[in-house]
């Protein structure tokens, strides 16, 4: 999310004259694109200001440009006073919903003015903006096609930094795809903080009037739409195009381009949308599914709106629906008043369920969320760090034995580039996420090509080939 934000953000400076460069000590204005949800996150931007606060002293000392320095994001929103009290080479703030106002905020900071601007929207901010990428020619782009979260689990941030759900009209989201397309990108990520509850209410399906029993009607049909046996906290909205409609227009844009979607909740993964990536070969057969942890209880606590059992039945739904699917999921160890049983429960399910690509922290409590306010975090830090060190070992463990199967196989990959540790290897992503390493050969392979790679070997992070012949993604169709 963090990467579209700088390329929109990006986007309105480059219109009112600011050029990029890539030498720090030549910047006139550096701006920092913030995330709050984990306190690392933060604590890694504290350690960038006192960087370049000797730096902008040396700038003032040598140059008659002082350097401007801002916060841009979730941090700007979550610390503001803070902020401003302790980092006083900070000039500028501009919260999630607030880059449109970076120009005229730029412009008070270099009259002297400390500036700032952290309103939230209920209304998609920036939906006839069109990023700037950052890297040129590239061939895979994330679309942000949402913002904000209503689910509220008890642990999160994101909707006091980024407020509740909005979405972008599907027509600014195909504009969007399509000129992607026509510069050559092969790969597009959708993206949204509960990327999968996407509902555009500028195109509606049916009124909200009618009669008791036809309310009662789209109630139901509401309740159809999310995973069976979950639930919400907050009043369903209805009417509207859904998450499923959007894929399937946005997959018919460029057979040839693959498409991927970034962060669900397993709560809005409904039939039509299981059945509609595996029906469409341009959909990748990867879902990401956070499960947060394997114990009910703690479940319950989190505020998730499901149990284990049935994210399990959610999960063999997948898996049945979609064969030969790739899964990957979120974990947080230590939350309030998780028990060694509970972690056991965790680590059971990370083994029953298979994923091949984890994300996994450490609980760290955010102010003003539900947990900061009505529940305690006692769980020592030793025992966060020792449960979370137990699931990475059982989550590389599961993954490398999941890859293990791919050998043999040969995987259709989208080629980004040279291999970070030899320039004499190519690197690119399966359809299922994993990353896949392979000689370059004599083949005059480039970026946003697809290549047929038969797997040699695997681990729990990459697996490794060779090249057999230059592919397509329409050779891909599921059987």
């Amino acid at each position: 999310m963090n990467v579209n934000d700088t390329e929109i953000a990006w986007s309105i400076l480059q219109r009112t004259g600011y050029q990029r460069t890539a030498d720090i000590n030549k910047a006139d204005v550096v701006l920092l694109v913030t995330c709050s949800i984990r306190e690392k996150a933060e604590q890694t931007i504290r350690n960038r200001l006192q960087q370049l606060t000797a730096l902008k002293k040396r700038r003032s000392s040598s140059s008659s440009t002082p350097m401007k320095v801002g916060i841009l994001g979730c941090m700007a929103g979550r610390l503001k006073t803070e902020l401003l009290q302790q980092e006083k080479l900070l000039d500028v703030l501009a919260g999630p919903d607030s880059y449109r106002d970076l120009p005229r905020l730029l412009r008070e900071a270099q009259g002297g003015q400390r500036a700032s601007s952290l309103l939230l929207s209920l209304e998609e901010t920036y939906a006839d903006i069109m990023p700037v990428q950052q890297v040129p020619r590239a061939r895979s782009a994330f679309v942000s096609i949402m913002r904000g979260c209503d689910n509220m689990c008890s642990y999160c941030i994101v909707p006091f930094t980024r407020g509740r759900e909005r979405s972008r009209p599907v027509s600014s989201i195909l504009e969007e795809v399509q000129m992607l397309s026509n510069q050559g990108v092969k790969e597009v990520t959708l993206l949204g903080q509960n990327v999968n509850s996407y509902r555009d209410l500028s195109e509606q399906q049916f009124s909200g009037g009618g009669s008791s029993s036809q309310q009662q009607q789209q109630q139901q049909q509401q309740q159809q739409q999310l995973s069976r046996g979950f639930q919400t906290i907050y009043r369903p909205r209805l009417g509207g195009l859904r998450f499923c409609h959007l894929l399937d227009r946005v997959s018919r844009i460029d057979p040839d381009m693959r498409i991927r979607f970034t962060s669900p909740h397993p709560k809005d993964f409904p039939d039509e949308v299981l059945h509609l990536i595996s029906e469409r070969h341009n959909i990748c057969r990867q879902i990401h599914l956070p499960a947060q942890s394997g114990s009910t209880r703690v479940l319950k606590a989190m505020r998730r709106g499901y149990t284990r059992e049935t994210y399990l039945d959610l999960v063999t739904n997948i898996k049945t629906i979609i064969p030969g699917v790739s899964l990957s999921s979120d974990f947080i160890s230590g939350f309030c008043g998780e028990t060694e049983d509970d972690h056991q429960e965790t680590l059971s399910l990370i083994q029953e369920v298979g994923y091949n690509i984890g994300f996994l922290f450490a609980y760290s409590m955010r102010k003003k969320t539900q947990a900061f306010h009505r529940l305690q975090d006692d769980v020592p830090p030793d025992v966060k760090q020792r449960r979370l060190q137990d699931c990475i070992a059982l989550f590389r463990q599961e993954a490398a034995r999941l890859n293990a199967t791919l050998v043999g196989s040969t995987q259709l990959v989208l080629v980004e580039g040279v291999s970070k540790r030899s320039a004499a290897e190519l690197c690119g992503r399966s359809d299922g996420n994993m990353k896949v390493i392979f000689p370059k050969g004599d083949e005059a392979f480039q970026p946003g090509d697809y290549v047929q790679v038969e797997i040699l070997s695997s681990s729990s992070q990459s697996l490794r080939g060779r090249a057999v012949i230059r592919g397509s993604l329409r050779d891909s169709v599921p059987p």
